[in-house]
């Protein structure tokens, strides 16, 4: 991989960030799959190391927050029952939060959708947040405890539940999702907007995420073999999406509008990242 040039570095990450497989990534670059896989491992690690740092003490005022469902190495219906319950056989699940008015991703958590995992992942949003927020959830019930323990009564939070049916009107069910038939608003702790609880914005986070992460499309051979190329996959992500993406609605990147950056980032930037790991770790 340190024999790869930034700027063809540069050219296998814009592949990765735009949906691209590794295969054919190799082949639209001409680097070698394992040096790709290296380049992200890599990467995805300072990308995640440097927006640990950098996402802190953020002035958000609504965010929402939502699980997106993927697998890796198999389906859980095929993992081998030694294997059953251990991260990164099978079930996988990517706990999101997302700044409603910035469209910043604060913080991101790979695990699978158990109790801990919430509380760990709220743990984590609270800490990195300036002051009292709304904040909305699906209905999934372990986020009551989470919240309740990451943020006390300094919080304004509701869910929104959603109730799910059979499409009548459907002709071909066998890849369709359930129709969505209606949703209630359950107001948990604090006084929060009625209006604005919404995940909205988190489920198209989501849509982006399965869009711009080929490992995370639907009804495909595509998927991740270890849980580290996810992790890694993920936070790369995440930091072309905050940092190097311009936000239609916004006109500017997710990180610029919240105050973390004040100008657009460019891939080169991002890869440069690596040197500034090494260089740290040789200081």
């Amino acid at each position: 991989m340190n024999k790869l040039s930034t700027a063809k570095r540069a050219a296998v990450v814009r592949c990765l960030v735009e949906g691209v497989s590794m295969r054919a990534t190799a082949r639209m670059t001409g680097v070698a799959r394992q040096t790709i896989n290296d380049l992200l491992v890599d990467l995805g690690r300072a990308c995640d190391t440097y927006q640990d740092r950098v996402l802190r003490n953020l002035k958000c005022r609504r965010i929402e927050c939502d699980e997106i469902w993927s697998f890796i190495r198999m389906k859980e219906k095929n993992v081998p029952a030694p294997m059953r319950g251990t991260l990164g056989f099978g079930d996988v699940w990517c706990w999101t939060a997302i700044d409603a008015d910035t469209k910043l991703v604060p913080t991101w958590s790979v695990a699978d959708r158990s109790a801990p995992a919430a509380h760990a992942f709220m743990r984590d949003l609270a800490s990195r947040l300036s002051g009292r927020v709304q904040l909305t959830t699906d209905g999934l019930k372990h986020y009551l405890v989470a919240v309740d323990l990451a943020f006390g009564t300094d919080v304004d939070f509701a869910q929104l539940v959603k109730q799910y049916g059979p499409d009548a009107n459907a002709e071909q069910v066998r890849y369709s999702p359930a129709r969505c038939l209606g949703a209630a608003k359950h107001v948990v702790c604090g006084d929060p907007h009625l209006a604005l609880i919404s995940t909205s914005y988190v489920e198209r986070a989501n849509l982006t995420m399965r869009m711009g992460m080929r490992r995370f499309t639907r009804l495909t051979n595509a998927h991740s073999k270890k849980l580290e190329n996810h992790q890694a996959a993920i936070a790369l992500h995440f930091m072309h999406y905050n940092f190097a993406r311009i936000n239609q609605a916004l006109r500017v990147t997710p990180a610029m509008a919240a105050g973390v950056t004040d100008h657009l980032w460019e891939v080169e930037e991002i890869v440069g990242l690596l040197d500034e790991e090494s260089e740290s770790k040789a200081a």
